[in-house]
């Protein structure tokens, strides 16, 4: 696990290329919005 492992966050950063673990662009907007609007 580090920088070699590209599995990891950091290895991918490291290596510079994108996957599940570090996703590019609008993809990593989508996953992280769109869910409390269910209140009333």
């Amino acid at each position: 696990m580090g920088k070699g492992d590209k599995r990891t966050k950091r290895g991918k950063i490291f290596k510079g290329s994108y996957g599940n673990t570090r996703p590019q662009g609008e993809v990593a907007k989508k996953t992280t919005t769109v869910k409390a609007k269910k209140k009333a």
